[in-house]
């Protein structure tokens, strides 16, 4: 899952949402850095990342992708997460997705100064060039694959990655749409107890 997924996931606490969409940049013990919501959307965000990884339909789209991209899988996979679900946003939720997103950059900017320093630094990339609306075209899948492709020290092939997602995308597609109701069954539990 990759940033929007997780917001909506974790979307109903500032905190608890906040937690969750910093977790890439949270390595190791979580220790005190944060207060006891953020900690536990940061812990969320990475039991949603095991089961994710795990799923026999993630494993399933996965391998839907050429040997030389198979050890960058996982990453293109999760941006076709955020970008089905941007597609089929109305399915799972009567918000606007444009509002939702400005509530993640506002929430973002509110607590810009406890955020992990790399966020920090592509904060204002993030906000100028609206990723998170970025996902819902093809065209913003491949600018978000080829970005990430450029922040990776080691020889990647991120790059060109979009002729493979398109050449799979119905079953991409499918695969999402059968996978994604399990996952907000698994973290409804999660979702439901983080005020207590």
């Amino acid at each position: 899952m990759n940033y929007l997924a997780h917001a909506y996931l974790a979307e109903s606490s500032d905190e608890f949402l906040i937690g969750s969409f910093i977790g890439d940049f949270v390595k190791g013990s979580v220790g005190k850095s944060f207060s006891s919501e953020m900690t536990k959307g940061i812990r969320f965000h990475r039991q949603v990342d095991a089961f994710a990884d795990a799923h026999h339909l993630s494993r399933t789209s996965r391998n839907l992708f050429s040997h030389q991209r198979r050890r960058y899988a996982g990453i293109i996979l999760d941006i076709c997460y955020d970008h089905f679900l941007s597609k089929h946003w109305s399915r799972y939720t009567d918000k606007e997705l444009s509002e939702f997103i400005n509530r993640v950059y506002a929430l973002l900017e509110h607590y810009r100064r406890i955020l992990p320093e790399k966020l920090q630094v592509i904060l204002p990339r993030m906000f100028k060039q609206n990723w998170l609306a970025c996902y819902r075209t093809l065209e913003g899948v491949d600018m978000t694959l080829n970005r990430i492709a450029k922040r990776i020290t080691r020889e990647n092939c991120l790059n060109g990655s979009i002729g493979e997602i398109k050449d799979n995308y119905q079953q991409l597609e499918t695969n999402f749409l059968n996978f994604f109701p399990d996952l907000l069954t698994f973290s409804k539990p999660f979702s439901e107890c983080k005020n207590e």
